[in-house]
């Protein structure tokens, strides 16, 4: 009870701070029941209304931590600050049925998507779950107290899978344009490869253009080479020919001489 109380507190808090954050514009249609406006101040007083303001003092523990669960809601209109607190009045079976098909209306008069991620139908969940809420902790405030904690647990749950969602896409951004980044130096690589092919493809067909002017002026000397060896080897038995006739014709007296 004393931690109840402490939260009931810190709900409430001064008026100061509840000027700091008041909303200049109406608040919307909730689903949250919340009981008639009260008129806290005027343009022209710039005070609060101490009649207004003053805490109630048969004020329940339970209104203290309905107070503290959902805050009252405070705007300024025509110069005129409002305040609205939650509703203290239970909630009866009707009451949950209405609240089922006021949400329904609202989930079609909105046009909320029905699957997927939709800010609509996150809002008017989060309402309804505020009203169920409020309405289980009229009857027992430790289970409201509990319910308030899992609320809070699947907000900070879902604030975490959000702030991945975000670092992940920002991570998946940055690996894109990093991946655009290395595309465009491979192109350039690739470009610069291809260039360096093309000359090496030019230098190839060079030397085997000089590897064929090379062959065809060895055969060419080769074949020069040949009919000549075949020209001297013919000119050299032809001149054993004659040398040989010669000797013949000088052998020949001489050896009828000897015979003789």
């Amino acid at each position: 009870l004393a931690v109840a109380t402490r939260i009931g507190a810190f709900g409430r808090g001064s008026f100061a701070e509840r000027e700091e954050t008041a909303k200049m514009i109406p608040p919307v249609n909730s689903l949250v029941r919340y009981n008639n406006p009260i008129l806290v101040a005027t343009a022209k007083s710039k005070k609060p209304d101490a009649k207004a303001t003053k805490e109630p003092a048969a004020v329940s523990q339970t209104e203290d931590i309905l107070n503290s669960i959902l805050p009252p809601r405070e705007w300024t209109e025509d110069g005129q600050l409002w305040v609205q607190y939650v509703s203290s009045t239970p909630a009866t079976r009707l009451d949950v049925i209405n609240l089922q098909e006021e949400l329904d209306r609202k989930l079609q008069q909105r046009q909320a998507r029905e699957t997927g991620i939709c800010p609509v139908r996150e809002e008017l969940y989060s309402q309804t779950f505020d009203e169920l809420i409020r309405q289980v902790t009229i009857n027992c405030a430790e289970r409201g107290l509990l319910l308030l904690r899992v609320r809070d647990e699947i907000r900070m749950t879902i604030s975490a899978y959000q702030t991945l969602y975000e670092s992940s896409v920002a991570f998946g951004m940055r690996k894109s344009l990093q991946a655009e980044q290395g595309k465009s130096d491979m192109e350039g690589r690739i470009l610069s490869l291809e260039g360096e092919k093309k000359d090496l493809e030019r230098q190839i067909q060079d030397l085997k253009a000089k590897c064929e002017a090379i062959e065809k002026r060895e055969s060419e000397r080769r074949q020069l080479e040949e009919k000549k060896h075949a020209e001297e080897v013919q000119f050299l038995k032809r001149t054993n020919a004659q040398l040989k006739q010669q000797l013949e014709s000088i052998l020949a007296p001489t050896a009828a001489a000897v015979k003789k």
